[in-house]
């Protein structure tokens, strides 16, 4: 099996097209997420800005290595709504991803197989509608070294071109780096030969 440490997603919150059927009206939502704090906020804020709509149907898939997913039919018919959603998810590849379709009941039951067709209609319109990017799965690293030994731990970061995500700098200097996957081990070998560096991976 090929190893890769990258994965796709999207880069911000997306608004769909609507789709309608029978007087019903579904429109998809798209947001990029991190943790499943932020589903909730977003649920909510639909909620009361579509207050007058009848069902707030969800999917979301998080992580990587460890995936993390659930679906919500939020009262339409097992099946009907979260799974379509989340086939889209899976369809575009995507993850760090929770996708909304709120639906306005036009009056008239659509069954099973229409409500999955609308579902699934809007799910991918929306998707259709987000830009998808790239991105990498980094390891955070913490360095401790002695102020003197500054140039050193400078220069290899300079030639490896890490990103340095905060430093303190004193008599003692305390450094987090954030690395690619794919280059971890051997960022932490370079930084373990200099001797003069205390690496270790941040949980």
């Amino acid at each position: 099996m090929k190893f890769t440490d990258t994965y796709r997603t999207i880069n911000k919150s997306v608004e769909g097209e609507m789709f309608k059927d029978k007087g019903s009206k579904f429109i998809g939502f798209a947001y990029h997420i991190e943790d499943e704090s932020q589903i909730k906020h977003y649920t909510d804020i639909l909620k009361e800005n579509h207050y007058k709509a009848r069902h707030w149907c969800y999917a979301w898939r998080l992580g990587v290595e460890k995936v993390s997913y659930r679906v919500n039919d939020d009262g339409e018919p097992n099946n009907s709504a979260g799974n379509p959603i989340y086939g889209q998810i899976m369809s575009y590849e995507l993850t760090n991803i929770l996708v909304v379709v709120i639906r306005y009941f036009g009056g008239t039951k659509l069954g099973v197989g229409g409500l999955v067709n609308a579902y699934k209609t809007a799910a991918s319109s929306v998707l259709n509608a987000s830009q998808i990017i790239q991105k990498t799965i980094d390891v955070i690293f913490e360095l401790k070294f002695e102020y003197q030994h500054i140039n050193k731990v400078m220069r290899l970061i300079k030639e490896r071109k890490i990103q340095l995500i905060s430093q303190a700098m004193n008599m003692n200097c305390h450094f987090k780096i954030s690395v690619r996957l794919s280059e971890a081990e051997g960022v932490k070998w370079a930084f373990e030969n200099l001797r003069c560096v205390k690496i270790k991976e941040c949980g």
